[in-house]
């Protein structure tokens, strides 16, 4: 049984993760300031503080008080359009949030920081598809930015203070609980409006084209990353890619949504393609995806519904 903090954890991704490290025993902190999070995804059997991860006098007592083995670090600003607008504001989070933690778990003696990285948002446009983690970042968002700084940030760390790492790079997560107020999840916006007969929206002409991987995978991807004994840099994908309109398609069938989309402007920062080369990490983590995009596409509905 290990004790360990993961950050963002009332959040789609985090708090998954956290159901999964409760099952398996450990014991759990949660810090998250119910930003982005709900209080509604938190698992009763986790200690939970709502804070923000850049107040270093309270993650100095959270820190002290738990003497953590792991930090899995989820909580972030995490909308590309935000970063685009508000790059301060993206990166005190980020950036600076982060490495509040990160000198938190040099000095309390944290074993491994396992870091919630972007794929497509570090890589950017222009690069061989699938991309894998050879190819030199060319972030061109703050939000991609501060991610790849991280991750630079986790290699100083390691290599000045010995702290073990692992970041990774998480092509489009999709699954319940994902917020379909917000932008970054469109399978979550498709299947909520779906659902209710609204009126969908897709930006551009449709043809963008994302690598969609279910949360639950994800999931198993962090909890590798904690168990192996490898450091650095893991692409988290499925090495397909599909459009939005594909998207549309496939989701309009499983809900029997009949209207057309509406389309419209393009959003400034979006890629035009991301998919990612999963090889090392099937190779040294042991991961690989389970769930196809259908079948995840129908359990998210379920949810939703």
């Amino acid at each position: 049984m290990a004790s360990v903090l993961v950050t963002g954890g009332a959040g789609f991704i985090g708090s998954h993760l956290v159901d999964a490290l409760i099952e398996k025993g450990h014991r759990v902190v949660v810090v998250d300031n119910l930003v982005s999070g709900k209080i509604e995804n938190l698992n009763k059997n986790a200690l939970f503080y709502q804070q923000s991860i850049e107040d270093d006098e309270m993650m100095e007592r959270v820190f002290m008080l738990h003497r953590f083995d792991f930090v899995f670090h989820l909580a972030a600003q995490a909308s590309v359009s935000v970063s685009v607008k508000e790059p301060i504001k993206d990166a005190k989070t980020n950036i600076l949030g982060s490495l509040v933690l990160l000198e938190k778990s040099v000095k309390h003696g944290v074993k491994k920081f396992i870091f919630s990285s972007t794929g497509g948002a570090i890589y950017g446009d222009n690069v061989p598809l699938p991309t894998n983690e050879a190819i030199g970042p060319n972030p061109a968002s703050p939000y991609g930015i501060a991610k790849r700084s991280v991750e630079m940030y986790l290699e100083f760390y390691k290599n000045e203070k010995s702290l073990n790492y692992i970041a990774l790079r998480y092509g489009n997560v999709y699954g319940p609980r994902q917020d379909p107020n917000g932008e970054a999840g469109v399978i979550a916006i498709f299947s909520s409006r779906m659902l209710k007969g609204e009126d969908v929206h897709i930006f551009g002409d449709g043809e963008y084209v994302r690598d969609y991987v279910y949360v639950k995978d994800v999931v198993t991807a962090n909890l590798l990353a904690m168990e192996k004994d490898f450091t650095g840099i893991y692409n988290i994908g499925t090495g397909v890619g599909t459009s939005v309109n594909a998207l549309f398609k496939m989701l309009s069938t499983i809900t029997g949504y009949s209207k057309q989309p509406i389309y419209s402007s393009p959003r400034k920062g979006d890629l035009r393609k991301s998919i990612l080369d999963s090889k090392k990490a099937e190779l040294e983590l042991g991961w690989h995806p389970v769930t196809e995009l259908s079948d995840g596409l129908k359990m998210t509905v379920e949810f939703f519904r």
